[in-house]
């Protein structure tokens, strides 16, 4: 029988899996393992400042466990969450401010970590900027929005003197405004499929939580339109009196649920 001759493939082989090892090898390198950490720092806020956020986060990272336990890497932690948050990994940046607040509890930039966390869950899931969609806050998931408020809320409690604090006093109008408008925007589902009774409770359940926001005068147009709808004509001449009184002017009353073509958060 004829001996086949296999010298020639396993070299070609091995040479291969040299240069493959090599490459990986290469390709692992850590390049910032004789950088300072002020280098590191340095380069970290260069990635960022330029909008790489993506190459800012593995940097910062780095910087913490290179400088652990001084305040510089505090501040890597901080500024890693934000970079996490501008290249859109909310769940992530959450997941480091939550450590931060955590591990630092007397850290003097607390109340950053606390408006930032409020922040990330704002922009996250309100889409105060929904231009394209035109779908306000109101329309969305309220986790986010109550998660945010608590967030801002225990920063304005806690640090009333805070540079984030009238911001983020802004910001928490802006979501109980949202939150009475979700359930109006619930109220008025109800309604518009003949579901009068649940379009009332909801309508009611805003006007009891929320005080002086927008979104009343809406609840109560609702209230107004399902009791004449189910024929109880006192209730429903009861509410027209309140609406009379308090939006002499009601623009639902003059156009119906047409009344208010803008956006109610176009005034926050």
């Amino acid at each position: 029988m004829r001996r086949v001759q296999l010298s020639v493939a396993p070299t070609a082989l091995a040479l291969a899996a040299a240069f493959a090892l090599g490459g990986c090898a290469s390709n692992n390198e850590d390049r910032t393992a004789n950088w300072s950490p002020n280098r590191i720092y340095s380069e970290a806020r260069d990635e960022s400042s330029s909008g790489a956020y993506d190459k800012a986060v593995p940097l910062f990272e780095k910087l913490e466990g290179r400088a652990a336990g001084t305040p510089l890497a505090q501040q890597a932690q901080l500024e890693k969450a934000y970079a996490q948050y501008k290249s859109g990994e909310q769940a992530q940046a959450l997941a480091t401010l939550d450590r931060f607040v955590r591990l630092h509890p007397a850290s003097p930039a607390l109340d950053y970590a606390l408006y930032m966390k409020g922040l990330v869950n704002f922009n996250d899931n309100l889409g105060l900027f929904s231009a394209i969609s035109r779908q306000d806050l109101s329309e969305r998931d309220q986790k986010a929005a109550k998660d945010s408020f608590e967030s801002f809320r225990e920063l304005t409690t806690r640090f009333p003197d805070s540079r984030y604090t009238p911001d983020a006093r802004q910001r928490m109008t802006y979501i109980v405004n949202s939150l009475a408008q979700y359930e109006v925007h619930v109220a008025r589902y109800y309604y518009s499929r003949g579901a009068y009774v649940a379009a009332i409770n909801r309508a009611q359940l805003a006007i009891s939580e929320y005080r002086d926001v927008p979104a009343l005068e809406e609840a109560l147009y609702i209230l107004y339109r399902s009791y004449d709808s189910l024929g109880m004509t006192q209730l429903r001449d009861d509410t027209r009196r309140v609406i009379d009184t308090n939006y002499p002017r009601s623009a639902y009353i003059a156009n119906g649920f047409k009344g208010k073509s803008d956006p109610w958060w176009k005034l926050w």
